[in-house]
């Protein structure tokens, strides 16, 4: 495979998003280093009532930057090393856990998707899907929430912003998709998404799913913004959480 990055930076001009190296767009030894170890991630404030939240790496460096370029630069390639990583959070998320389990993912803000002309959190949910079935977990997607009005953008807004900004801005749109949802209530539900920040995106989808009698179970994403979160790190709580 290495033989191959001279040709890929001469044709395309690519290079690592972890070291900047000429070549694949993620090479060898950056996916190698990678994270692997889910953790439970606090937002503070947190978000009253927010489900336990989990997530494998810091909004940072080469996460940061696949995440950044799956989404808004169409660079697909990034999307079934993301699936992984949101696919480790889930596992920890459920734990020990043998019954069914639906992910559902936040929704993109109007228009979003059509704009790019593909669903970013959606495909990443499918794939982890894939990933966990893989390893016998019985897991399913399920795309029940909407954005059901516009948002302004979240950038630069602070904690108690963003919760005003998202309230009331996620449904289930239809009564068949309710009915859906609460033949699913007897399933572990985890609401996933890419990053968590705030905690406001997951607060507001836990009470979209909560208006049409689901609960949500945990939350995970692939990644938690560094300077917002408090780690919860203790073996102990870790271990019950994975049981709860």
């Amino acid at each position: 495979m290495r033989a191959l990055d001279p040709v890929l930076d001469l044709v395309v001009g690519s290079e690592c998003v972890g070291c900047a190296r000429p070549g694949r767009m993620l090479c060898d030894r950056c996916r190698a280093g990678l994270p692997s170890e889910p953790r439970i991630c606090w937002p503070q404030p947190t978000p009253p009532g927010l489900a336990t939240p989990w997530s494998v790496a810091d909004y940072d460096g080469a996460v940061r930057a696949m995440i950044v370029g799956h989404k808004d630069r169409g660079q697909f390639a990034f999307r079934r090393v993301l699936a992984g990583l949101l696919a480790a959070s889930v596992r920890a998320a459920v734990g020990s856990h043998e019954g069914p389990v639906v992910l559902v993912p936040v929704p993109s803000r109007p228009g979003s998707s059509r704009r790019r002309g593909y669903d970013p959190m959606g495909t990443l949910v499918r794939l982890a899907v894939g990933c966990l079935r893989a390893e016998s977990y019985a897991v399913s997607s399920a795309p029940l929430l909407v954005s059901s009005r516009r948002v302004v953008d979240q950038a630069g807004l602070s904690a108690s912003d963003r919760a005003r900004n998202l309230a009331g801005s996620m449904t289930c749109p239809s009564p068949g998709l309710a009915r859906l949802a609460r033949r699913r209530a007897r399933a572990r539900v985890v609401i996933c998404d890419d990053v968590l920040t705030t905690g406001a995106s997951a607060a507001e989808a836990q009470r979209a799913l909560g208006a049409v009698g689901l609960s949500p179970f945990a939350i995970a994403t692939i990644a938690a913004t560094r300077r917002r979160i408090r780690e919860q790190t203790n073996p102990v709580l870790l271990s019950r959480a994975g049981k709860g």
